[in-house]
């Protein structure tokens, strides 16, 4: 459990981080390019994939461009959604995002349904949108329509990345050489990004350093939650839930004690309904 913790924690802290830097009007676009040179380097050293059985035939180059183009896209829409929608919200979006990813892998892989899983998948849903249309109040303005549209992104975004990301991993041996590839790919485009659109901003240090750290922290992430599923490799549904679970609660830890978020009462209540979706969804992967 030791593991999964360590993997919220980066998490969290990522977003953290992010909306720290974003406050001190660093660059975002220069920030997400240093971070996937750091993730590249850090997939390269800790996977350790072997380029020398870089073939077509075992590498989807389709999945490479996909992923390496839709990540530092979802990114920078985490970025805007911490800061026009908050911490608490933006983290609620992106764990809920695996309901969609239930919902495409019964539409796309033919994956069955059960009564947890729609279960799972309304309950979600439903917290979602009572984080979106929370009507105004004193303590909490309603949301923008930035807000709204970056948190629906978030949503839809991290459920594509989801998918895709499952589809590499039933690559086996080819796991390592094309997650390493996407993150480089991602890395290119934010770095062709950056140089259309704030070319000055790339080789600050503040940018640089605020890069390394989110990208150690991103790729630390990644680390402790596949190493939590091989040490864990027989329960991979709590290992599933207790990551989302931490995730969601951390994220309102944070977003109230460090960024003075308020708590309303339908946001309390979209946090329970998106611990309760995610149970539904361990449950159903347990039976």
């Amino acid at each position: 459990m030791l593991l999964i913790l360590c993997a919220a924690i980066c998490s969290v802290s990522v977003s953290i981080a992010l909306k720290k830097y974003l406050k001190q009007n660093l660059n975002a676009v220069a920030i997400i390019t240093w971070n996937y040179v750091v993730a590249s380097i850090c997939c390269y050293f800790w996977f350790q994939p072997k380029f020398e059985h870089l073939t077509t035939q075992y590498i989807p180059w389709w999945l490479i461009v996909l992923l390496g183009g839709l990540l530092p896209t979802i990114f920078f829409a985490l970025s805007k959604s911490l800061d026009h929608a908050g911490m608490i919200k933006t983290e609620i979006a992106q764990r809920l995002s695996v309901v969609l990813s239930i919902l495409a892998a019964y539409l796309v892989f033919n994956e069955s349904l059960s009564v947890l899983k729609v279960c799972g998948f309304v309950i979600g849903v439903i917290a979602v949108l009572l984080m979106i249309l929370q009507k105004a109040s004193i303590s909490q303005p309603s949301l923008s329509y930035k807000g709204v549209g970056a948190l629906l992104a978030v949503w839809v975004g991290y459920a594509l990345v989801d998918i895709l990301l499952k589809y590499n991993a039933r690559l086996g041996g080819g796991f390592a050489i094309s997650l390493n590839l996407i993150f480089i790919f991602a890395g290119v485009l934010s770095l062709l990004a950056t140089l259309l659109k704030a070319k000055e901003q790339l080789l600050k240090p503040n940018n640089m350093s605020a890069g390394v750290i989110i990208g150690g922290l991103n790729f630390a992430n990644i680390a402790f939650y596949v190493n939590a599923h091989r040490a864990l490799h027989d329960s991979p549904a709590i290992v599933f839930a207790s990551m989302n679970i931490l995730v969601v609660i951390l994220g309102a830890v944070c977003g109230v004690f460090l960024f003075k978020e308020k708590l309303t009462p339908r946001l309390s209540l979209s946090i329970i309904m998106a611990v309760v979706a995610v149970l539904c969804l361990m449950w159903a992967m347990k039976s």
